[in-house]
């Protein structure tokens, strides 16, 4: 029998799975709030995007970084692509969207990922990949997203690539969040009980850090005290 095409991405950055989903990392975003691009944050001695990326890239097969027109980003790690967002400011609905559309022609799913969450894990992006794909009786689910406070958490979440279609058309609407797309059919809502129902989950990751994000100098600190701690 032929031997398979390994397929594009590197399996020393990530991943050996080819069942596994594939990682948009969105790193365009403005920053207001914080004041300072955030994927260039040092974090533990290195930039916070690369943290990321670490943190998740044992879980994937794939993975595209979407940046912003002309934004300077760290040097990825060999395998990692970069894909430019087409229009700037457009929010972080665009940076999904160029995302799947990247990866759909190698993988069903993507976890679509803001480069501000210093705690994500690969053990979140496993249960997340496994909720969708188990689905209910209607087959697998479009999407899986953590809800937690009343919060959608939409740039932590899990997107059939095939959802790129209806994120371009979205935008195409004058749509800019990425909630919008978590509010479509076949999605999965899960709360931090139901997360934690996974015992490789619940045993990294007990409190959910994974779902803590960086909007402010002050949230950036209290993140890294953590860390220290």
């Amino acid at each position: 029998m032929p031997r398979r095409a390994e397929p594009s991405f590197d399996r020393r950055a990530g991943g050996t799975d080819d069942a596994a989903p594939g990682a948009v990392v969105l790193v365009g975003g403005r920053s207001r709030r914080m004041g300072r691009t955030k994927a260039g944050l040092d974090f533990g001695g290195e930039p916070l995007l690369l943290r990321v990326l670490a943190r998740i890239l044992p879980a994937v097969r794939c993975a595209v970084v979407v940046a912003a027109p002309g934004q300077d980003l760290p040097a990825l790690p060999e395998g990692v692509r970069l894909a430019r967002d087409p229009v700037e400011g457009r929010g972080p609905l665009q940076g999904i969207a160029v995302g799947l559309a990247a990866l759909a022609p190698e993988v069903g799913y993507a976890f679509g990922c803001a480069t501000d969450a210093p705690f994500v894990s690969s053990a979140l992006v496993r249960r997340l990949h496994a909720l969708a794909l188990a689905g209910d009786a209607d087959g697998p689910f479009d999407a899986v997203v953590p809800e937690a406070d009343g919060e959608l958490h939409a740039t932590l979440a899990l997107y059939a690539t095939r959802l790129g279609a209806r994120a371009a058309a979205l935008l195409a609407g004058g749509e800019r969040r990425a909630r919008a797309l978590a509010l479509g059919p076949r999605v999965r809502r899960v709360s931090p009980s139901e997360l934690l129902l996974d015992p490789a989950l619940r045993a990294e990751d007990p409190e959910l850090a994974c779902l803590l994000d960086l909007d402010t100098p002050e949230a950036y600190r209290a993140a890294l005290e953590r860390w220290r701690g």
